[in-house]
């Protein structure tokens, strides 16, 4: 492997920043919780994990050509990364008290049901391979990384958000209250937001 472990622990850092900001996984894991419990939102869950590991990978691809056609685009992209996070954090914390929306066609019971509104949730979100395309180049050196570096990369890219979202969901009296509470949701889109900030200010460093 190339990256380092600095690299990696901050990329681990901003996908838990990401993760903490209430988005479509969110909705539809704590509608099937709200249905069935857990049972019911691990397999949408472990969908997401489809997307988790596609998109990540499809940037590394597509940037990876880019990078090997045009030279300096790197530094562009890591730029780009930085501006990414600054604008995401702002943003987040700009609108720390709206709520999240629910969506009933998310509640249909089954395994399968479950996983395929997983996959649903984060395929039907194409923008996402757009995000990583610009942000994956301000954590790493996307010309120089080697097979287990991809490797590494999507293993975080879904550990992080999986584990995320079966402590969710296995917690979900919590998180229902979170959710619920103007207070709470404020103050946990604030600690987003920071984190975010945070990750963007310290990519031009790294």
């Amino acid at each position: 492997m190339t990256i380092s472990a600095g690299d990696m622990a901050l990329y681990v850092g901003a996908l838990f920043a990401l993760f903490l900001t209430p988005g479509p996984v969110w909705v539809a894991l704590i509608a099937r919780t709200m249905s069935g419990g857990f049972n019911a939102a691990w397999p949408l869950a472990l969908g997401v994990v489809v997307g988790d590991v596609l998109w990540p990978l499809l940037a590394i691809l597509g940037v990876s050509w880019v990078v090997s056609v045009y030279a300096g685009f790197m530094t562009a992209l890591r730029w780009v990364a930085c501006i990414t996070f600054l604008v995401m954090g702002w943003l987040v914390i700009r609108n720390a008290g709206s709520g999240v929306a629910s969506n009933s066609r998310l509640t249909r019971p089954g395994i399968w049901a479950g996983f395929l509104a997983g996959l649903a949730v984060i395929l039907g979100n194409p923008k996402a391979v757009l995000f990583y395309m610009g942000v994956l180049p301000g954590f790493f050196d996307l010309g120089a990384l080697t097979r287990w570096d991809v490797v590494a990369i999507c293993t975080a890219s879904f550990v992080v958000p999986l584990m995320g979202n079966l402590i969710l969901a296995f917690f979900f009296g919590r998180a229902r209250a979170l959710l619920t509470s103007p207070v709470a949701l404020r103050r946990t889109n604030r600690i987003a937001g920071g984190l975010l900030i945070a990750v963007g200010l310290a990519i031009p460093f790294v």
